[in-house]
């Protein structure tokens, strides 16, 4: 059971600490650019100068110009009238798996300290891993549908030149001793 426990505890805190894979690549600021972001078909949310936002399916783009089929209707947008052009990636199933089975090993493997069969001996060992084995299996269904249903961040793929983005977001902070919010700046 100790060394049980331990490769689980060693399993999570190897998850906690690897590094996120970086999606999002920092906004090209040229439409030559864009077919190393884009690949006709991906859905994206084009800004123009005056702030109105399209979203539509990529149906082409060129040097000088993207079209956007958005509802039927296909839009051209000229490069000097596009602000900003934002695209939505699902999450992928993997990291819902393998946090899902991680997980689920772990809680399996230490729900056998709650059983008394579970006595540290060769069979509690055994018993536990088993245990283990039916939480990651678990945990990996879980944690695919979850990841099935998520869709990832929009991240804005196209800026341009000389165009500014600032954020003003407020959140509600609650605890035992305080009371107010949270407002976060970014540019």
């Amino acid at each position: 059971m100790k060394h049980t426990a331990s490769a689980a505890i060693i399993l999570v805190a190897s998850a906690l600490c690897a590094p996120a894979v970086a999606w999002a690549q920092g906004p090209v600021t040229s439409f030559d650019q864009l077919n190393t972001r884009l690949k006709v078909g991906d859905t994206v949310w084009v800004t123009d100068a005056g702030g109105r936002e399209i979203k539509g399916r990529l149906a082409s783009f060129a040097p000088d110009a993207i079209s956007v089929d958005a509802g039927g209707a296909t839009q051209e947008f000229q490069a000097a009238r596009v602000s900003t052009i934002r695209t939505q990636r699902k999450d992928p199933l993997r990291n819902g798996v393998l946090w899902g089975a991680g997980l689920g090993f772990v809680l399996g493997a230490l729900s056998c300290g709650a059983n008394p069969q579970c006595a540290g001996d060769e069979a509690g060992a055994g018993m536990a891993a088993g245990l283990g084995i039916v939480g990651a299996a678990a945990g990996a269904a879980i944690g695919a549908a979850v990841d099935a249903a998520r869709k990832g961040p929009r991240f804005v793929v196209y800026r341009a030149p000389g165009a500014t983005s600032a954020r003003v977001s407020i959140a509600p902070v609650f605890t035992p001793r305080t009371k107010g919010a949270a407002i976060t700046f970014s540019f």
